[in-house]
């Protein structure tokens, strides 16, 4: 897939799709795999990821947790799917759902890094695991999650290669985060600008294909 994008499937289409016995465990595990990789980014203290910093910054002015948090705001986004015409699928309600609950869980059990080659370690091991999570799940043909959705709809209304969109989303979104008090680092700065480079690269390997691809009438 050259351009980081596929036949557009319907939620029907999604479920009856064929190699659903690979696809299915290829969402769930995408998923979780996106929740935990956040707080070894959070943990890290470098930078997390642009929308992390918005959850954090969500969680200064409320009483919800990191995951809840990220599961308000992924809500909040899929209003604006409406514009784009994102069509929605298994994949945007349990991307909802577990993605959080996932953050949280890790969250619990990850202890705090005991100096800077740990936090780097940290680091590196959350925006790899965060990439490669998101291209796994997506490749999985389930519908996109509410921020992919965004995402994926914005490169099909702009025709856009999906790095320069996703780059660009990042970017808004960091800003927001920060004017709500989330924590910046250079390592934040470093995760907008490398996102929709490497999931672009990820999804060449992970993208699932379907025969209804072929279908072009």
């Amino acid at each position: 897939m050259s351009s980081g994008t596929s036949r557009r499937l319907t939620a029907m289409e999604q479920l009856r799709a064929e190699k659903k016995a690979w696809r299915l465990p290829q969402l769930v595990v995408g998923l979780l795999g996106y929740g935990a990789s956040l707080p070894f980014l959070v943990q890290s203290t470098l930078g997390a990821s642009s929308w992390s910093v918005l959850s954090q910054g969500v969680t200064l002015h409320t009483p919800l947790t990191f995951g809840w948090a990220t599961n308000l705001i992924s809500v909040l986004v899929l209003l604006f799917w409406i514009p784009l015409r994102e069509l929605p699928g298994l994949g945007t309600a349990l991307n909802v759902l577990l993605i959080g609950l996932s953050a949280d869980a890790m969250a619990l059990v990850l202890p705090d890094p005991a100096d800077f080659p740990q936090q780097l370690v940290y680091f590196c091991i959350g925006l790899l695991l965060l990439t490669f999570s998101d291209a796994l799940y997506l490749g999985a043909r389930f519908g996109s999650g509410p921020r992919d959705g965004l995402m994926t709809g914005a490169v099909r209304a702009t025709g856009r290669p999906i790095w320069v969109v996703r780059t660009s989303i990042e970017l808004v979104v960091l800003a927001a985060g920060w004017a709500l008090g989330g924590i910046v680092g250079l390592g934040t700065l470093a995760v907008a600008l490398l996102m929709g480079p490497l999931a672009q690269v990820f999804l060449r390997f992970t993208t699932v294909r379907l025969r209804l691809d072929d279908d072009t009438a």
